[in-house]
């Protein structure tokens, strides 16, 4: 993985994802597959109760799709293979029978946020800015879309989506409804998650589970939704004007 990883650890009945890439936190595809295999995985466990989903460092949480991989793309199913592992992930954390908490300590962008918005409860740091930077790619948020849409709403999305390349801030991300809460320091934000992720240690697992059911009611066809999006997203990244600006970012 290029010296990036997925690791889990599993601590009284709370599992811990911790992904990482040298690269502010993107994703490549190999990456995007392992994360979510490890989801379903500790999400099959029965000695898990929750999963606590984060990334390395105190930085960027996810700076989104690896532009190395994007810009090696030279074919539609290639490009659907690689947008598809986004697809995964949001769909493994969707189908988790445990609540997925996100701990988001920086700036997330694209798939970041799509990963933001498919967790059951997300913490974020102060810093925490987001932008749906794929237009200004000559793409869209196709595959994160449906998760953006159904935690902030119709407007933010398309907010988001069209002013494709603006920050907004951590407060903005709460008042839609993508964070339930906002921290100065990493510590206050680590402490809250703790101490909700022990509570529902010791909550009733078929509770929880029902309802997370509940909860995702009206998502059963995204599997085929978030594929037919990636292939959106795979045919759109061959276009010349997607390969000229992944050119001239990757020389700045």
């Amino acid at each position: 993985m290029e010296n990036g990883f997925v690791k889990s650890n599993i601590e009284n009945g709370i599992a811990t994802i911790t992904f990482f890439h040298p690269q502010s936190n993107s994703l490549p595809g190999e990456i995007l597959r392992t994360l979510a295999h490890e989801i379903e995985t500790v999400g099959n466990n029965p000695e898990v109760k929750v999963i606590v989903l984060k990334s390395d460092g105190d930085k960027t949480f996810c700076a989104g799709a690896s532009f190395d991989e994007l810009v090696a793309i030279k074919d539609i199913e290639t490009g659907k293979h690689f947008f598809s592992g986004f697809a995964g992930v949001i769909n493994a954390m969707r189908k988790a029978p445990k609540f997925v908490i996100a701990r988001i300590q920086g700036k997330a962008v694209g798939g970041g946020v799509g990963i933001a918005s498919a967790a059951d409860y997300t913490f974020a740091h102060d810093s925490a800015a987001i932008k749906l930077s794929e237009l200004a790619v000559g793409i869209g948020p196709f595959v994160v879309g449906p998760a953006v849409e159904r935690k902030m709403g119709t407007s933010a999305f398309c907010q988001l989506t069209i002013d494709a390349s603006e920050w907004h801030d951590a407060g903005f991300a709460q008042q839609k409804g993508l964070y339930a809460h906002v921290y100065k320091t990493h510590e206050e934000m680590d402490a809250a998650i703790l101490s909700l992720a022990q509570k529902l240690a010791t909550s009733s697992p078929e509770a929880m589970k029902a309802l997370k059911t509940v909860m995702w009611e009206g998502t059963e066809h995204w599997d085929k939704l978030l594929l037919e999006r990636a292939e959106m997203s795979g045919t759109l990244v061959l276009s010349n004007f997607t390969k000229s600006f992944i050119a001239s970012f990757k020389r700045k």
